[in-house]
């Protein structure tokens, strides 16, 4: 049995089709986790395979995964059923090749070549408890693939003359088959062999199309399945999906036309498997063969960029693309706008596109309010998203739509805005939800201003023209809007989730004349029907969403130069967008793929907000996230909705003792402190525990390889660094250090004497291990840098950093490998962005190295690095990265999520330094380390105000004037022993003579300023 800490798993045998089957039986309830069984199954596999079993369960969705392990046990493949909807009857499951995926290992040949063992794993998505059975587990060798099929054969019962069948397949649109008029009308395919295909795609004859028509298929002409139906096209193209079909002939039987003139087919063809595999490769496939714009920008290939609009608390969140396609309902449905200026028709692809968080009538004045706008000809066109009301109960989506007439004659407009089955959420991101496509089953217009969509409602304070709704064999909706040929129907239920409909707005615009609505989608509610006064109610609701943001993070005042606008924005914009992604008390990275909470990305994000005055919302997360904490000490990796997840990523348990003592640091709370030690102490227990598991004999007196791992914590995937395999990450260690240290540090507040004593032991033990590890790995490896791991050696400045902040170690670490460290990364990043080396992504959490050169006293490399990460933020506008910056932005490839706002606190960690930080080891606060000249230097003077840090709060301003920098620094600070320290100022020149409160002082070099005065004013005068 496979199992993880706290789940439940019951393995037996139970009555199966015929015989004995597996059964077992999960339970979830403590939390996240997985369980199932593994098999030996040891096979030499040939080139096309097929397994297969048997499977029932009563359960709810969760993820099924069946795993191929290879005889290492470290290389797994599989095929990863997420949010399984389970059969409850027998159901025969077939896996081919073809279906198989490289899960992890750090195995270069991705190709399953041999199997040793079969996995059978559920793994929470729903949670909750189940049974599962498994039966006549098969093996099959296959014949291998066909590389091309024969040409099949058509014919027709009903062949007007001259237009022969085999027109349907020879690859040009200027042959043609019609049929007569006889009353019984079909055409048969022939594939000469049994043969695998994923489903048709038709081309009518325009004007000439089938209303009404079924696919049947058969192995011998004589039985036939029906496997599909289309009731009521439309369209000019039909896409008819059956994934995994099989047959040697195939049958299209027409029930009617849509001309009296017959039937006629251009081109017949049909999608490989692949094509259909999943609803997302269907869409690519119907996407590449329809007119640039119709489908969401990522099926046709190209990487597409969104940013969140919610509620702070909330656990619903709508998204925004970059091409102002709004989801207002996770993997459900998206607003798309489509619109005609006179007989000129405007989409996404053919419009020049801006993106900014501004209002539509001052796109330069900034805002917390994800704006798209697009240029139609002589119509400025806007979409705006905000959200308001209480989180989890009336939170809204409100989005409003803005058409400006730039010309000099009146222009007709017509709006269309499709409400398709398509999430904003591409279908590349394939992490923790099903992205790509939706689900509508049913849409109805209820009013002239309300539509339901299954049981989520949107509402218009501006009446619509027309509402019309379209399943999916209806035919492609932009098409149907063009032509005018959408239907006079007002609802339509479509049994694949795939209906659509189309709420037209058609407006006349004078010169200089402005129109705009507002669109209200509830989060949580059904409301009932509009009133007449809800236009104004709109827009209140809108305009003090807005505001709410303005105010929730304008703590900390920054008068800085225009130059400095980009920093600020992005700045104040990723403490929104870190409060935004927050569901109820669990800080996230994400909304989407990493809709989880992280104590990693948790501890340092709520670094962040504390520096920037937000409080209470920390306090709720280290609260919830104690309550989920093991009963042996254990801090989980990561916590959601279902309990906490068991997987062991060791740095967990340092990051939570680091940030109860960083909350004290900005509050002084001792009560809360306190309450919290209970829990310190017993993860201190457990920390302990696990350096007992590599303190034993053959790591003491092993060789140098083994002693390397000597009183460390074991291996693990860390900060998923090591996935592919576990290791013993100095991420993991120095983070448990840092932990240790100020577990120290709480019982000395505590006045817990005794603990303090065991645990100060424990400190010093583990760090002295720590660095004997590291000098043991350099040695080994043959290394001048600090590595990632003991077994790798390998470089990762990006996680070494930590070690600076928070970890705070500088002093203890190996010299010269820290500056080594550091200058081979930044040769690297001058490689790269002067493109001297080839790269194909990288990860923005890179951001840390600003903050790692800012405490080397290296401000030109910080500010260098400042300028290229902040021109790799997609689009500009939004000031916000995603987890993966592909060097060819429109590369449609995993991104993590967005905005990823632990790669955002990482910045506002950096950017803080620039302006203050403690050096704990120093005892000293330190301020302007990492001013720009041209800050400073700014005629109207710069100043900061309202920085919280341990020791109060502390603003402060600079003013040039001749020969000389006025310096004045004030606030309720309570300086630490060893005073205030300004650093790098002024180009790290040295000055000419310093005045501190009017009196000279000598306590200053090239690069440091002190004093122990406060407040002050310092005048700094210049050579």
């Amino acid at each position: 049995m496979i199992q993880s800490d706290g789940v439940s798993l019951k393995l037996g045998n139970s009555e199966g089709l015929e015989g004995k089957a597996i059964r077992f039986d999960y339970d979830f309830s403590k939390g996240t986790g997985y369980g199932g069984f593994q098999k030996t199954f040891p096979i030499e596999l040939p080139d096309n395979y097929e397994f297969s079993f048997y499977l029932k369960a009563d359960s709810p969705s969760n993820n099924f995964e069946i795993k191929f392990i290879d005889s290492t046990g470290n290389n797994v493949w599989w095929v990863n059923n997420r949010n399984y909807d389970f059969p409850r009857q027998w159901k025969k499951i077939r896996i081919k090749k073809r279906h198989i995926e490289f899960a992890w290992g750090p195995s270069i040949d991705r190709v399953l070549r041999n199997v040793h063992k079969i996995e059978f794993t559920i793994a929470s998505f729903a949670g909750g408890k189940g049974s599962v059975w498994i039966d006549d587990l098969r093996f099959e060798a296959l014949d291998p693939p066909i590389a091309k099929y024969p040409d099949p054969i058509i014919t027709s019962t009903a062949t007007l003359k001259k237009s022969y069948p085999k027109f349907m397949i020879d690859g040009h649109l200027n042959t043609e088959w019609h049929s007569n008029n006889s009353k019984t009308q079909f055409i048969d395919i022939d594939f000469l062999i049994k043969r695998e295909f994923g489903g048709l795609y038709i081309q009518w004859v325009p004007g000439k199309s089938a209303h009404s028509f079924e696919i049947l298929l058969s192995d011998d002409k004589k039985q036939w399945e029906k496997v599909y139906i289309v009731k009521n096209n439309l369209g000019e193209q039909s896409f008819i999906r059956l994934p995994e079909a099989e047959a040697r002939y195939a049958r299209i039987n027409f029930k009617s036309g849509n001309s009296r003139k017959g039937i006629g087919i251009r081109e017949l063809s049909f999608l490989n498997t692949r094509e259909s595999m999943t609803l997302n490769d269907f869409f690519r496939f119907i996407a590449r063969h329809s007119p640039e714009g119709h489908y969401p920008r990522y099926f046709a290939g190209n990487a597409s960029y969104w940013t969140i609009s919610g509620v702070n608390n909330d656990s619903k969140e709508a998204l925004i693309n970059e091409d102002g396609m709004i989801e207002a309902e996770k993997q459900r449905f998206s607003i798309e706008p489509f619109i005609r200026v006179g007989d000129e028709w405007f989409n996404w692809s053919n419009v020049n596109t801006t993106r900014s968080l501004g209002h539509s009538s001052d796109p330069d004045q900034f805002s917390f309010l994800p704006t798209v706008g697009w240029k139609c000809g002589n119509i400025d066109f806007t979409v705006e998203l905000t959200s308001g009301g209480q989180a989890n109960t009336t939170s809204t989506a409100y989005i409003r739509y803005t058409l400006k007439n730039r010309g000099k004659t009146t222009e007709n407009v017509v709006l269309n805005l499709l409400l398709r089955p398509f999430q904003v959420n591409p279908y590349y991101q394939f992490l923790n939800l099903p992205p790509g496509t939706g689900k509508i089953n049913k849409i109805s217009g209820i009013s002239d201003q309300i539509v339901q969509l299954d049981n989520k409602l949107i509402m218009s304070d501006r009446p619509f023209n027309g509402f019309s709704t379209t399943d999916f064999d209806m035919g492609d909706a932009f098409e149907l809007v063009k032509n005018g040929s959408l239907p006079e129907q007002k609802s339509t239920t479509d049994e694949s989730g795939l209906a659509t409909g189309v709420m037209i707005y058609e407006l006349s615009l004078n010169p200089g004349e402005t129109i705009d609505f507002i669109l209200k989608i509830p989060f949580h509610q059904n409301e009932g029907t509009l009133t007449k006064e809800l236009p104004a109610t709109f827009q209140t609701a809108f305009n003090e969403s807005v505001d709410f943001w303005k105010n929730k993070v304008n703590h900390i005042k920054f008068n800085l130069p225009e130059s400095a606008d980009k920093i600020v924005n992005t700045y104040k914009s990723n403490l929104v967008y870190i409060l935004i992604n927050r569901d109820k008390a669990g800080i996230q990275p994400g909304s989407r793929s990493y809709e989880r909470s992280w104590i990693r990305d948790g501890s340092l994000t709520s670094s962040a907000l504390l520096k920037s005055g937000i409080i209470d919302e920390v306090r709720d997360f280290i609260n919830w996230y104690g309550d989920h904490l093991y009963e042996n000490g254990k801090v989980p990796c990561v916590v959601d909705s279902r309990g906490p997840d068991p997987v062991p990523e060791h740095d967990s348990h340092g990051q939570y003792i680091y940030l109860v003592r960083e909350y004290f640091n900005f509050t002084q709370d001792t009560a809360f402190l306190k309450a919290k030690n209970p829990l310190i102490l017993n993860i201190v227990n457990y920390i302990e525990s696990l350096t007992a598991e590599r303190s034993t004999e053959k790591y003491i007196t092993g060789p140098d390889s083994l002693q390397a791992y000597y009183g460390l914590v074991p291996e693990s995937i860390s900060h998923e660094g090591y996935s592919a395999k576990p290791m013993h990450s100095y991420w993991d260690n120095f983070f448990i250090l840092k932990g240790l240290k100020d577990a120290v540090d709480i019982q000395y507040i505590l006045n817990e004497q005794e603990h303090y004593d065991r645990i100060s032991r424990i400190r010093d033990r583990f760090q002295t291990n720590l660095y004997r590890s590291i000098d043991l790995a350099m040695k080994n490896k043959k290394i001048d840098y600090i590595p990632g791991c003991v077994e790798l050696g390998d470089f990762d400045a990006t996680s070494t950093t930590i070690a600076l902040t928070p970890c705070n170690e500088f002093q203890n670490l190996p010299k010269p490998q820290v500056f080594n460290t550091f200058d081979k990364y930044f040769d690297y990043f001058l490689k790269r962005r002067d493109h001297k080396i080839d790269w194909i992504n990288y990860t923005p959490y890179e951001n840390r190295l600003i903050g790692s050169f800012l405490i080397l006293n290296q401000p030109e490399k910080a500010h260098q690095l400042i300028e290229f990460f902040l021109q790799d933020q997609r689009p500009q506008g939004w000031h916000h990265w995603a987890e993966v910056v592909w060097k060819d932005e429109r590369t449609p490839g995993f991104i993590g999520d967005m905005p990823h706002t632990w790669v955002g606190s990482d910045f506002l960690n950096a950017i803080r330094t620039m302006f203050v930080y403690e050096n704990e080891l120093d005892e000293s606060l330190v301020v302007g380390t990492g001013l720009y000249q041209n800050w400073i230097d700014s005629p109207s003077g710069m100043s900061v105000e309202h920085l919280p840090t341990y020791y109060g709060e502390i603003s402060y301003s600079v003013k040039k004037t001749e020969k000389k920098y006025n310096v004045n620094i004030w606030g309720d600070v309570k300086l630490p022993a060893n005073g205030l320290k300004i650093q790098n100022f002024n180009g790290s020149k040295l000055p000419d003579k310093v005045l501190v409160n009017g009196k000279e002082i000598h306590t200053f070099s090239e690069n440091v300023i002190q004093t122990h005065e406060f407040p002050c004013t310092i005048e700094i005068f210049t050579k």
